[in-house]
């Protein structure tokens, strides 16, 4: 019934800083459309951002910056994810380790953004 997903949000402090943050590290796209969320492209899916004190409706019921926990599927090598993470002075808190994700083995790295969200970003093993 569910083919996959389109978007997610995230309830963050600043937008502006959580924009630089994704566009910087992990090379996003920043969209901005009247009377809708920025949001952050990648790939076919995005991510819409609602500043603390500027939600949309209909909104989660208790919208909270940080409360992120999210895995996004590397469209390059992970060694390249972890040498952006090093070179913009990220600090990743687990990995790389094993995991299993929702079409198999992977390898993931964990990191937090500007709002302490927990960020996974994984590759798929090829073996």
């Amino acid at each position: 019934m569910i083919a996959g997903i389109d978007h997610l949000v995230l309830t963050v402090r600043s937008v502006e800083a959580t924009c630089e943050f994704y566009e910087r590290v992990l090379g996003m796209r920043r969209l901005d459309e009247r009377n809708r969320p920025t949001a952050l492209l990648f790939g076919s899916q995005k991510i819409n951002l609602h500043e603390i004190d500027r939600t949309f409706e209909p909104k989660a019921k208790t919208p909270t910056p940080g409360s992120g926990d999210f895995c996004l599927v590397a469209a390059v090598p992970l060694a390249e994810i972890q040498a952006s993470l090093e070179a913009n002075g990220v600090a990743v808190e687990v990995g790389p380790v094993s995991r299993t994700g929702a079409r198999g083995a992977m390898m993931s790295v964990y990191f937090r953004d500007p709002d302490d969200n927990l960020v996974e970003v994984s590759e798929y093993r090829l073996d």
